[in-house]
C-alpha cells in the first residue's frame, strides 16, 4: 500500500489553485502573438493588459509599473543589475550595493557577478540570531559615504527560516538619501500584507509558484521613475526593459493565482498560522531538543524551520520522506548543494547546527492532518538520524 504524500515544502513551490489553472488552459486553447496587430494578436494583447491591470490593482501599483519576467530569480536580476548600471551611468561614484546577509541565492549571485565583473562593491549588511537585519548596520553603511550607492537590497521576508524584515525601516533610511530601494517579496505576496505603494519600495520581485499560479512567470514592479537598464534586448516589449514574446497563458495563470491570493490573504494567514504554530509545538514536543529557528512573531504564517542537534539534515529529511513527509533543508534553489545554510551562518548558528536544520512550510492544501503525520514522524525519525551520525 502506498503511503500517502504529505507535503511540507510550500515555499519551495505551492500547488496551482483552480482559477490559476483555469485562465491558464483557456488561453493554451487560443492562438496569438500579444506584439502581432491582427486579431488573434489583439486578443492576446488583451489578455496580458488586463493581467497587468489585475496584479496592479492587487498590490497597489499602476499597471505600467509591472514588467513581466519568467520569474523571480529574473526579476531580482533585473532590479539588482539593471539598476546599478542604470545608476552607475549616471554618476559613476554609484558603486555600492547593500544588502543583508541572508539574501535569496537569487539576489546574492547576481551582486558577487556584480562584484566581480563590473567592479561593484556589494557590501552584505548583518542580521541579528533571529535573522533580522541591524538596522543600525543600514544606517552606518548609507551615512558613511550616501553618494556611492547604487541601491539597497532587503527581502520582505526570508525564503529559509520566516523571518519578516523591516522593510518601512530600510526604506526610510534609503529616501533620506535619495537611493532606490529594491525588495525580494517572492515569499510576502498572498502571506503576508504587501501594498507597494504604501511600502515606499522602488522595485518588488514576485513570482507565480509561490502563490498558487504556474512556473515560470512572474513580474517587476518598478517605479516608472526608476532607471533600469536592459538585461535582455530584442524588441523591446516590457517598457524596453524587458524583451521577449509574451506568454500569455501563463500571465494569465499568474494574475489569477495573485488576485485570490491578496484577496484571501488575511484568512489564509490565520489558518495557516494556526496549523503552523500546531506544527511547532507538536515538533518542540516530540523533540524537545529542537531548535525553532526565526523570529518568534515577525515570521511567515506558514515557515517553521528547526535544527536537530545530533542529526545530518540530509539523512533526517529522507527518512521524513521515506515515510511520505516531503519537506526541505532550506532554500530548494540550493537542493543538492553540501554547503550549510549561509542564512543560519550569518545568524550566528555554527556549521555544525546549520547542518542539522529541516524547513517546514505550509500552503493552501495544508490540513491538520498533515501535521499530526508530521509530529507523529519526526520522533523516530530524529533518533534514527542521531543514531546514524554516532556511528
Amino acid at each position: 500500500m502506498t503511503t500517502p504524500t504529505v507535503y511540507l515544502d510550500h515555499a519551495a513551490t505551492t500547488p496551482m489553485v483552480p482559477a490559476a489553472i483555469e485562465a491558464m488552459t483557456t488561453q493554451l486553447r487560443e492562438t496569438g502573438n500579444a506584439s502581432a496587430l491582427h486579431a488573434s494578436g489583439r486578443r492576446a494583447r488583451r489578455v496580458v493588459e488586463e493581467s497587468r491591470e489585475t496584479i496592479a490593482q492587487a498590490l497597489d501599483c499602476r499597471p505600467g509599473e509591472v514588467v513581466f519576467t519568467a520569474g523571480g530569480t529574473e526579476a531580482d536580476n533585473l532590479a539588482l543589475k539593471g539598476v546599478f548600471w542604470a545608476r552607475r551611468a549616471e554618476d559613476p561614484r554609484r558603486v555600492r550595493v547593500l544588502a543583508t546577509a541572508v539574501e535569496h541565492h537569487a539576489v546574492l549571485d547576481p551582486l558577487h557577478w556584480l562584484g566581480e565583473r563590473e567592479d561593484a562593491v556589494v557590501e552584505l549588511l548583518p542580521v541579528d540570531g533571529d535573522g533580522r537585519l541591524r538596522v543600525e548596520a543600514l544606517r552606518e553603511s548609507v551615512e558613511r559615504d550616501p553618494g556611492s550607492v547604487a541601491l539597497v537590497s532587503v527581502m520582505w521576508a526570508n525564503n529559509e527560516v520566516g523571518t519578516l524584515q523591516p522593510v518601512a525601516e530600510v526604506v526610510e533610511i534609503a529616501v533620506a538619501h535619495g537611493i532606490p530601494v529594491h525588495t525580494d517579496a517572492v515569499q510576502a505576496v498572498g502571506a503576508v500584507p504587501v501594498s507597494f505603494a504604501a511600502a515606499g519600495v522602488d522595485a518588488l520581485s514576485l513570482t507565480g509558484h509561490k502563490l498558487g499560479g504556474p512556473l515560470g512567470v512572474g513580474a517587476l514592479i518598478a517605479r516608472k521613475e526608476l532607471p533600469v537598464a536592459a538585461l535582455v534586448h530584442g524588441g523591446g516589449q516590457e517598457r524596453d526593459i524587458r524583451s521577449g514574446t509574451f506568454d500569455a497563458p501563463a500571465i494569465a495563470g499568474f494574475a489569477a493565482a495573485v488576485e485570490l491570493a491578496v484577496k484571501e490573504q488575511t484568512e489564509y494567514a490565520a489558518r495557516v498560522g494556526a496549523l503552523r504554530d500546531e506544527l511547532i509545538g507538536g515538533v518542540l514536543s516530540a523533540v524537545p531538543t529542537a531548535v525553532l529557528n526565526g523570529h518568534p512573531t515577525e515570521r511567515l504564517p506558514g515557515n517553521a524551520h528547526f535544527s536537530f542537534p545530533g542529526c545530518e539534515g540530509d539523512s533526517l529529511l529522507m527518512l521524513l520522506d521515506a515515510r511520505g513527509v516531503e519537506c526541505s533543508t532550506g532554500s530548494a534553489c540550493s537542493a543538492g548543494v553540501p554547503q550549510p545554510s549561509h542564512v543560519l551562518l550569518a545568524m550566528g548558528r555554527d556549521e555544525r547546527m546549520a547542518r542539522s536544520s529541516l524547513r517546514f512550510s505550509l500552503g493552501h492544501t495544508s490540513t491538520k492532518a498533515d501535521i499530526e503525520a508530521l509530529v507523529a514522524a519526526i520522533g523516530p525519525c530524529v533518533q534514527r538520524a542521531q543514531a546514524a551520525g554516532l556511528r
